[in-house]
């Protein structure tokens, strides 16, 4: 029974670790106020658009892209 208990909880664990590190993050660009966010789930408006490399793995490096990118630092 205990065997049974600990194989659940990693496996529990373990489909959270996988969840946790799908994430996926965008930079997206607003059509009318010409402003550059970090968005978690990739827009279905056709209000924005999205700007600099596409997919990043964490929000820390999405950030930093938006600083470097083109489009975002043009005002």
């Amino acid at each position: 029974m205990k065997k049974l208990i600990v194989c659940g909880a990693l496996a529990a664990f373990a489909l959270g670790t996988q969840a946790a590190s799908a994430a996926e993050f965008y930079i997206v660009r607003d059509a009318t106020t010409k402003k550059c966010t970090v968005v978690d789930s990739k827009p279905t408006t056709t209000t924005t658009t999205v700007v600099g490399d596409g997919v990043y793995k964490t929000k820390v490096e999405a950030e930093s892209a938006v600083k470097t990118t083109k489009i975002c630092t043009e005002q």
